[in-house]
């Protein structure tokens, strides 16, 4: 169930889509590189979905083949944004080197990483569900 879907957000050095679903908000980048040119944009992005109160965020990099340092911090921010708000931030469709910088990090058992954009969101809506049933 889509609650809202914003058109894609154009900016010199940023493009994406947010799609506000039930249990999670998908942004799913449309750019090639997450860096420093561009990453201060998305963590923006990340606070006003936090202020919106949302606390469940998936990241689809499908299109991401590049990701430095200052993108990984982007990421990190998202990551601690959710689990600040017991929520769950899931990232999907990772290429080679986005999947080498995350290992490289040792950032495998802190980010939550699936294949598709179905399995991210299939394990969030589990997350919230059990957090429910816990109250």
């Amino acid at each position: 169930m889509v609650l809202s879907l914003y058109p894609v957000i154009k900016n010199a050095s940023m493009k994406f889509i947010i799609d506000k679903k039930e249990f999670f908000v998908v942004i799913e980048l449309l750019t090639e590189k997450l860096m420093s040119a561009n990453a201060p944009m998305l963590k923006s992005e990340f606070a006003i979905i936090g202020a919106e109160g949302y606390k469940n965020v998936i990241i689809d990099l499908r299109n991401v083949t590049f990701v430095d340092s200052s993108g990984l911090s982007a990421i990190l921010m998202a990551n601690r944004m959710c689990n600040e708000a017991n929520g769950t931030l899931a990232l999907c469709n990772l290429g080679a080197q986005v999947q080498t910088l995350i290992k490289i990090s040792q950032l495998e058992d802190v980010l939550k990483i699936f294949p598709t954009l179905e399995d991210a969101s299939e394990f969030v809506k589990i997350q919230e569900l059990e957090r429910e049933i816990k109250g």
